[in-house]
């Protein structure tokens, strides 16, 4: 239902450090960017697998913190997520693992960016316990 979405950061390059690690254990990255000729000289980016789906723009600090899950195609890339963006500058808002309240194959991690945004990464894929 929603094709793509974005946020607004109060420091891109700051953002783009910390999105371009937590976004790699998820198979994303930074595909493009906005030439400033068609911003008005503001720094637009956008993330994603194959085509741009995350954007962010640069701008005033919103007061209102924003709530953004990323898809994981497995359990692996949401830890992987939640320890780079750790290891990237981010604060922990829920660690990696199952979250039945929500849906009982819901696996997601949080962690807050450096504008206080509330990023999540989650797989909704069933993995059967190891051992």
């Amino acid at each position: 239902m929603i094709d793509h979405t974005g946020i607004t950061v109060s420091d891109f390059e700051v953002s783009k450090s910390f999105y371009d690690k937590a976004m790699a254990p998820l198979g994303a990255s930074l595909l493009y960017v906005v030439p400033p000729q068609f911003t008005g000289g503001v720094k637009v980016g956008g993330y994603g697998r194959e085509r741009p789906t995350f954007w962010m723009h640069e701008g005033n600090k919103p007061q209102d913190r924003q709530h953004v899950a990323f898809t994981a195609r497995s359990r692996a890339e949401v830890d992987g997520f939640h320890a780079a963006a750790l290891a990237a500058g981010g604060k922990d808002n829920g660690a990696p693992g199952l979250r039945p309240h929500y849906h009982p194959n819901y696996y997601g991690a949080f962690v807050i960016d450096p504008d206080g945004n509330n990023m999540e990464a989650v797989c909704h894929e069933f993995e059967p316990a190891k051992g």
